[in-house]
């Protein structure tokens, strides 16, 4: 799963990025308010980490202009503020949970792996669309319960258009989710990857629809 932590204090975003990394998640990072709302709004994480108190645009304005945009990614606040007020501040602005600075590493953890699964499968291990289901714990994918063999990156890129089926997803924002930011892959491995996909699913019908000059968008005929 991929994360997003914007924390203005250097040393202390290092030590989330690494904690986060340990447990296997995908962790992209910003330092200012602006930065942070920018890579919030492409729409590829699973969870945002903001702190309250960044540089030009505080947490709760950033949460609350993606609320706007109608960008519903969960949201775990960090903030030494710890008054009751400022807890009903944070999830008022749109957040879902709030933890105060310092804590520990497994209530942190603790906290990210509900809200996780809160947001993607309601605390159910399966998800379906249609005769296609994933049980992402596993990275198994089956169609009409039969299991579909793919590689890691099919089974990324179906299980990110699953969760966003009627949902048109940009080039863009598939290529960094499935690749990232940083990778030095061309963003014609997204179109590669749905020829490969799409021939993987033939077998239960048409699913991946071509948005000319835009995307793609995976639902039923």
């Amino acid at each position: 799963m991929k994360l997003l932590v914007v924390e203005d204090d250097q040393p202390l975003l290092k030590t989330l990025i690494a904690i986060l990394e340990e447990e296997f998640y995908e962790v992209d990072s910003a330092t200012d308010g602006d930065n942070g709302l920018f890579l919030a709004e492409r729409s590829i994480y699973d969870l945002l980490i903001f702190d309250i108190m960044l540089p030009h645009k505080s947490g709760l304005l950033v949460v609350k202009e993606l609320r706007i945009k109608e960008i519903h990614t969960p949201v775990l606040f960090l903030t030494a503020k710890d008054s009751v007020q400022d807890r009903v501040n944070g999830l008022d602005a749109g957040g879902d949970d709030y933890l105060v600075k310092p804590f520990a590493v497994e209530e942190l953890l603790a906290r990210v792996r509900a809200l996780l699964r809160r947001n993607r499968t309601g605390g159910e291990d399966e998800v379906g669309y249609g005769p296609i289901s994933l049980r992402p714990s596993e990275h198994a994918a089956f169609v009409d319960g039969k299991s579909l063999k793919l590689t890691m990156k099919e089974f990324e890129l179906l299980e990110y258009l699953l969760y966003n089926h009627e949902q048109i997803l940009t080039r863009e924002q598939i290529f960094d989710r499935i690749w990232g930011f940083d990778s030095e892959a061309a963003i014609s491995m997204v179109d590669v990857y749905v020829h490969f996909l799409r021939k993987k699913l033939a077998q239960c019908g048409k699913y991946i629809r071509t948005i000319r000059g835009v995307g793609y968008v995976f639902r039923r005929e």
